[in-house]
């Protein structure tokens, strides 16, 4: 795959994604940066506002193998992984597989589920392979979790623990829709939902070979530089008590990757960074708690950050190593 059919591979699920959904266009990048990058995604916002039809949007866009598990506290690890079965007929154990083997895994409301549970998906999303009963079994490529929480619900819940937010690679945030966008949503949902009309528009080869693609985007010294300075920042800031970790640094460079090859260039420019850091690393951010803490300073930490750290000059054409085929 090259750059130009790269390019029409991304407009066709963007066109298909907005068949659907009204508005959320930065939400709807965000979220395509993710799966270029080979990243899991976390969808965090209020009831009500799209989360779900957005995570199964895409995956009705790409011809691949879908699940979606309602998370809950009851839910066991072996719901999500699969089990290892007596077969009465045969006389042997035979493994039945669960929701994680898929392309597209949809954790929905992943908070309300135990720690136990939320912790059994740590290695697939970090290793893209489940280990069940001593067995080793690898997953499907493409591998990407979709996962949505409410942040304002919290009875009943338990908050994912750091080293789990670090294996997503975002968090996406979209908000409530303009006036504008919400006539509109219920004109396009009036009489029926378009999600069932929805076709798949790339196949799973596709979407490995644009992955690859994204990999090779180049990125020059100093940007290099300007990513890491970022990382050390959020160490340094007075409202964080743990910053960044060195993935975090890793995620920033995929991230903005993905996010570069998504607007059609296969070289990193300084505003692909400043596009990325929010979402990729204010989740990563351990803040002081105070009375002056509130919902939003990880984000408003990381926009501060962005302000204060020198941006590098735009590399040369010889400086951002050619291009990508």
């Amino acid at each position: 795959m090259n750059l130009q059919e790269a390019s029409g591979l991304i407009s066709s699920i963007r066109m298909n994604l907005s068949k659907v959904i009204v508005g959320k266009e930065t939400g709807v990048d965000l979220l395509l940066t993710a799966l270029l990058a080979n990243g899991h995604v976390l969808l965090e916002d209020v009831p009500g506002t799209g989360k779900t039809l957005l995570a199964k949007t895409l995956a009705r866009s790409l011809d691949c193998a879908f699940k979606r598990i309602q998370f809950t506290p009851d839910l066991l690890p072996s719901d999500l992984s699969g089990i290892n079965y007596y077969n009465q007929k045969s006389g042997e154990f035979e493994f039945r597989p669960g929701p994680v083997f898929a392309s597209i895994l949809l954790a929905d409301e992943i908070n309300r589920a135990t720690p136990r549970t939320q912790s059994s998906l740590l290695e697939c999303m970090e290793e893209r392979q489940i280990t069940i009963d001593g067995v080793t079994h690898e997953l499907e490529a493409p591998f990407l979790v979709i996962a949505t929480q409410n942040p304002v619900d919290s009875q009943g819940t338990f908050p994912l623990p750091e080293a789990q937010l670090d294996r997503f690679l975002m968090r996406i945030t979209t908000g409530y829709p303009s006036f504008e966008e919400g006539v509109h949503i219920l004109q396009r949902f009036r009489q029926s939902n378009p999600l069932e009309d929805t076709a798949a528009v790339a196949t799973a080869q596709q979407i490995q070979a644009a992955q690859r693609l994204t990999a090779a985007v180049n990125v020059s010294d100093d940007l290099l530089a300007y990513m890491i300075r970022i990382v050390e920042a959020t160490r340094k800031a007075v409202a964080v008590k743990l910053g960044a970790s060195p993935r975090a640094g890793f995620a920033l460079l995929r991230a903005s990757q993905g996010y570069a090859l998504l607007q059609g260039r296969d070289y990193i420019i300084p505003d692909d960074i400043k596009a990325v850091a929010v979402p990729v690393l204010a989740h990563r951010l351990l803040l002081q708690r105070g009375p002056g803490s509130r919902e939003g300073q990880a984000a408003e930490t990381v926009l501060q950050i962005l302000r204060e750290v020198e941006v590098p000059a735009e590399p040369s054409m010889a400086a951002r190593g050619g291009r990508v085929d």
